[in-house]
């Protein structure tokens, strides 16, 4: 995770950053996997006891007027936006911004566009009828989310014992498991919220607060704890 905490997010011919929402919806969009669909390599790697994140923020027009696929026409700001914007393993950040003439703007958004296709496509085609139907799917997601809480979160059994491995395995699961899940369960109530009570939308949004907190301090290195998890998640299409 330490490219996206002390990394700057831009090419090395330039310094547009982009803004953290920004950055929360690329990272978020990509599902985990390098945008360059004949790639495809995960961005997680396990490494020992820990997990690190090795996406890289492109721009599709460069940062800067001398950069590759550079346009006088676009402004410093309009190049540090999502629309420009692409998540790359290093190696195809690497070649595309060697080879540009190869790796044109329009092949760059018909990736990105491709990709994050495949992502929507993964949860919104479960548009369910039912309210036990939802359930079924996110229910079992919930589920893993909180035994890892239990067996090794802040609060488990082992917090008193310095020689613990649980802050260690906490860690790598946050990335692993639980930040993928909440991504699974948001897309999947937002697919299906024809069936959700008003109360329960409300619950939806107190959760969504939850995700953007956890991540922005897990992944982005935020130091201020935010919001916590709504136990009335649990609830949720009962």
């Amino acid at each position: 995770m330490d490219q996206i905490k002390k990394a700057k997010p831009g090419c090395v011919n330039g310094r547009i950053d982009p803004s953290t929402t920004t950055k929360f919806r690329l990272f978020s969009s990509t599902g985990g996997f390098c945008q360059n669909p004949v790639c495809q390599t995960e961005l997680f790697k396990h490494v020992d006891d820990d997990v690190i994140h090795i996406g890289e923020i492109a721009h599709v027009i460069a940062a800067n007027d001398q950069g590759p696929r550079s346009s006088p026409d676009i402004s410093s700001e309009e190049r540090g936006r999502y629309e420009n914007l692409i998540i790359l393993c290093p190696t195809c950040h690497t070649t595309i911004d060697k080879a540009p003439k190869s790796y044109p703007s329009a092949l760059l958004h018909k990736w990105k566009d491709s990709h994050e296709q495949k992502i929507i496509g993964l949860f919104e085609c479960l548009k369910l009828n039912t309210r036990s139907e939802v359930k079924a799917l996110i229910g079992p997601i919930l589920l893993a989310n909180r035994t890892i809480f239990e067996l090794y979160g802040p609060m488990n059994e082992e917090r008193f014992n310095p020689e613990s491995s649980s802050p260690i395995i906490w860690r790598r699961k946050i990335r692993s498991s639980i930040i993928p899940n909440n991504r699974k369960i948001l897309m999947m109530c937002e697919t299906n919220r024809h069936l959700m009570s008003n109360i329960e939308m409300q619950y939806l949004e107190k959760f969504r607060q939850h995700v953007d907190d956890f991540e922005a301090k897990h992944l982005f290195g935020f130091k201020i704890n935010g919001s916590l998890f709504p136990n009335a998640m649990n609830e949720l299409f009962d």
